[in-house]
């Protein structure tokens, strides 16, 4: 007779897809909470206790791990293997239904003890799951409920060997993630461990890549804003739509009031706060309605009828994407440019780290926090900022820090109304700037990612009419660049703190 074992944490589907065996002929072997289950709803079932002769011990952290069992599952269909079970008294087991302690969800569970997450490590089941896959020519190894259907089709209509190879495949994946949870979590609090181990499952086929001929998908480490993420309406997403809506929406978040990031090739092209989210989007495609074309509108509060009106009037956006909508402003984005993607999302968590892929491995970094601490900051000029000035040098600093370097952000009343990307050199970087700002930057604030070597780009900002800067200082013309702000009357503050971003 056919054996299965099943000894599973999520027992979603686990009595139909049992049933389903026991139907084919199957004798069911089973453990702990899985053996009552299937035992109250009527199935015969047989302790693996029964098989081993030997008891749960040590408060069930010892079940399954016996020569009775893994003999069971490793001997190879073949004379010798099934003539040394025979001499044992072992008989082969043919399928294993097995799935892990929630060790995931138990660490992320706020204030989880270390024996809570300790216990939550499972033993037998990943030893199960490896013997079943290492010996996928004679075993069937279930993971994931949603394989039970499939799976129990193809034993009754005795096509299961086709799909033997893939469940082993995914059995492997399945302890490799797990195992990659348990090495994270004791990882916690290490800035750069010794070793990274991810485990990233395909979550989404993208329509295309960076280019149209390029293959992309996303992959995901754990749940994201990203898998929970309402897409109301549009074409597919490609691997730039998410690329820059990633850096539009993590931007949009760093404001507490009504804001809206504009975003296009994975810079800043509008950014603003207002009293209402209509404002802060009016003010933020102000900042540059030429590249606002096709770009990424993200507003971090729910969209009303005024902003969707607004978005609708002004040049067509790739995507976009919010909080939430009102049923009005959902009917009047819904309305028009059916290729446009309305995304509705929750707010996006900090990272870990960063990786960035190069030959025969990756750079990884913390990411770059933004520190906004007026208190560790230095005023260096004879002229102090004032209270408004103040407020317009934290939002350029912000802004600064997710444009592109060499970059320089100018603002003005809480509108970005010029910003500066990705040049090699800095007074480049600030001549597009004032160039963008089109006589808007007069007595707003200026910042600049890193320090400026000479005196060029503080003239070019003052030439742009600002009346205050902010840079991380740290040249050694510092003292040039102090004086230059003095003879202009700019107010300056030094972070000491560059924001690079390549």
């Amino acid at each position: 007779m056919a054996r299965a074992l099943l000894s599973v944490s999520d027992k979603t589907g686990l009595v139909d897809f049992a049933t389903l065996l026991s139907d084919l002929g199957y004798e069911l072997l089973s453990t702990g909470g899985t053996f009552k289950t299937l035992s109250e709803a009527g199935l015969e079932v047989q302790k693996v206790a029964d098989i081993t002769g030997f008891p749960e011990i040590l408060e069930g952290r010892v079940k399954t791990l016996h020569p009775r069992i893994h003999g069971g599952i490793l001997a190879k269909r073949n004379y010798g293997h099934l003539q040394e079970l025979s001499e044992h008294s072992i008989s082969p087991i043919d399928v294993v239904v097995v799935n892990l302690y929630p060790f995931r969800e138990t660490v992320a569970k706020p204030g989880v003890s270390e024996d809570e997450a300790i216990e939550n490590i499972d033993i037998g089941g990943p030893t199960m799951i490896r013997a079943a896959a290492k010996n996928y020519a004679g075993v069937l190894v279930l993971v994931d409920p949603s394989d039970y259907a499939r799976v129990g089709d193809a034993l009754k209509q005795g096509k299961a060997d086709s799909l033997r190879r893939e469940l082993a495949r995914k059995a492997f994946a399945h302890t490799a993630a797990y195992d990659s949870a348990i090495v994270g979590y004791f990882d916690r609090g290490v800035d750069l461990p010794d070793s990274l181990h991810l485990a990233l499952e395909r979550s989404e086929i993208l329509r295309y890549g960076e280019n149209p001929h390029q293959q992309g998908a996303r992959y995901r480490e754990r749940l994201g804003f990203w898998d929970s993420l309402k897409q109301h309406k549009g074409a597919a997403l490609s691997y730039l739509n998410v690329f820059d809506t990633e850096a539009a929406w993590q931007l949009v978040h760093e404001f507490k009031g009504p804001a809206c990031v504009i975003v296009k090739h994975a810079n800043p092209c509008g950014v603003a706060n207002g009293k209402s989210i209509s404002e802060a989007y009016d003010r933020a495609f102000a900042c540059d309605p030429k590249s606002a074309f096709g770009g990424i509108v993200a507003l971090n509060q729910v969209i009303d009828a005024t902003t969707a009106e607004h978005l609708m009037e002004n040049a067509k956006a790739d995507v976009i994407i919010a909080r939430g909508y009102t049923p009005e402003a959902l009917e009047l984005v819904m309305g028009k440019r059916k290729n446009m993607r309305v995304l509705e999302a929750n707010a996006p968590e900090q990272q870990s780290l960063e990786l960035r892929r190069i030959d025969g491995g990756f750079l990884v970094q913390n990411p770059d926090t933004v520190t906004m601490s007026r208190e560790s900051w230095k005023v260096v000029t004879e002229t102090e900022p004032t209270d408004a000035q103040w407020q317009d040098l934290e939002m350029a600093w912000l802004v600064c820090a997710y444009t592109k370097s060499n970059a320089i952000a100018l603002v003005k009343d809480g509108q970005a109304v010029g910003i500066g990307a990705g040049q090699q050199s800095r007074v480049d970087a600030a001549d597009i700037a004032a160039k963008k700002a089109e006589g808007r930057a007069q007595g707003g604030a200026c910042a600049s990612d890193a320090f400026y070597p000479f005196r060029d780009g503080l003239d070019a900002a003052a030439a742009a009419g600002v009346k205050t800067v902010i840079q991380p200082g740290g040249s050694v013309n510092d003292q040039a660049i102090i004086d230059a702000a003095n003879e202009q009357g700019i107010a300056m503050v030094f972070t000491g703190e560059r924001h690079f971003r390549h």
